[in-house]
């Protein structure tokens, strides 16, 4: 495990902040006097560079002019290795070019965040085994829980890029069909049983070719970053919708992220095993190095954690995703977004949706003194995360969605 960079800018050496020397996630912001770009997040500031490239202290010759980060995405890994190493040596202590750069550095309290990418596509998996446990058990019995192909191949969705969203933004109550159990006839109108689903999303850098397949070892090196994701979750929609073809309008209206990119290299020390295989993995899909991170996972609700759990928790890691979806020959592209699906533990209190921590609602959570099932109009879901070190942590800031009234109909 590293030990903490030090770094001359304010707060980054604090042990709680989100974003040490260690860590330098990328994201895009805007203040009142500056229209979005590409910035930094270093301690309690956000570093300008789309002007430092400008003044030539990046050596990125042009990928951040851009208000998102695809540019340096699709310049690959050795790019990416570079540009890191040179902001850690511009905001390192002792700094040369301190000078130049502290002028560049704008107050996070001051910024408005936006999407720090443009999502290409976007698929979302299924691959924690405890959660894929508990909602077959709730749906098919304990003794056919996981489906036969779960503990030989990680199962996903495609999804919608054009919903995915930055944290912050509102989210409206969807409609959609739904059937009760002693209904003849389904009925339209608004979700009754809106939820999230706590995940990992994992963004691609470097696109591969239509009918090449990559190995899972080429696939980690395609891996730009990570941040938190929230699927939000219509469960009685999904209930009528989703045989045969799976879930459509109750996840298409939309995915929250988190508006910092953490880095692959940030996670690296982090690196944590995948949980031991019950059955072998078929060759395409075994990894020769841990696949995971020790990152500690949270939601919240109005203020109030109602859930804990890790992302070792995962039985597939992103890289395996990965190269599962490309084993068709399915094309790559930067800027694809792969969720993890969500993450849970073992206890109520460690997973991560409601539908879990209710089982369907049977069970209320008390949240504010009151008991809850899903989520209400007005309810604010919060995700956090970060992996711990040495007196530092890699954090990936908070992923915050509030709900809104459907529109009517």
């Amino acid at each position: 495990m590293s030990d903490l960079r030090r770094s001359w800018v304010a707060g980054a050496n604090d042990a709680g902040t989100d974003f040490p020397l260690n860590n330098l996630p990328y994201g895009v912001f805007s203040t009142a006097a500056l229209s979005p770009r590409c910035g930094v997040a270093i301690g309690d500031h956000i570093l300008d560079v789309a002007s430092a490239e400008e003044r030539g202290l990046t050596g990125t010759d042009g990928l951040l002019r851009d208000a998102r980060w695809n540019p340096l995405m699709a310049a690959g890994p050795q790019a990416w290795h570079d540009f890191r190493a040179r902001l850690i040596q511009l905001l390192a202590e002792g700094a040369e070019k301190r000078a130049a750069v502290e002028p560049l550095l704008m107050p996070m309290s001051d910024a408005r965040l936006h999407m720090p990418f443009a999502v290409t596509e976007y698929t979302d998996f299924y691959a924690c085994r405890q959660h894929a446990t508990n909602v077959g058990t709730m749906f098919r019995g304990p003794e056919n829980a996981l489906p036969p192909n779960w503990l030989h191949i990680p199962i996903g969705y495609n999804g919608r890029a054009s919903t995915v969203v930055v944290s912050g933004t509102e989210i409206r109550r969807p409609l959609g069909q739904t059937k009760a159990k002693d209904a003849t006839a389904p009925e339209f109108g608004p979700t009754k049983r809106l939820d999230i689903e706590l995940e990992i999303g994992a963004i691609v850098g470097t696109p591969s070719q239509m009918g090449q397949p990559v190995t899972v070892a080429q696939a980690r090196q395609m891996i730009f970053g990570y941040v938190l994701l929230n699927d939000w979750s219509a469960r009685d929609i999904q209930a009528w919708e989703y045989q045969p073809l799976g879930p459509f309008q109750a996840k298409a209206f939309a995915t929250s992220i988190s508006p910092w990119i953490v880095t692959a290299e940030a996670l690296a020390p982090f690196a944590a095993p995948a949980p031991a295989r019950e059955v072998p993995l078929l060759p395409y899909l075994q990894e020769d190095s841990p696949g995971l991170y020790d990152v500690a996972l949270s939601v919240e609700m109005n203020g109030q954690t109602i859930s804990t759990t890790n992302m070792r928790e995962l039985y597939y890691s992103s890289a395996q995703q990965l190269a599962h979806h490309a084993s068709s020959g399915c094309a790559m592209r930067t800027g694809d977004l792969l969720g993890s699906g969500t993450i849970s533990g073992p206890a109520p209190e460690n997973c991560g949706s409601l539908l879990e921590m209710t089982w369907g609602g049977a069970n209320p959570i008390t949240v504010g003194g009151e008991p809850r099932t899903f989520i209400e109009d007005g309810d604010t879901l919060t995700l956090k995360g970060h992996a711990q070190g040495a007196g530092f942590r890699v954090g990936f800031g908070a992923c915050t969605g509030t709900i809104r009234p459907a529109p009517d109909i």
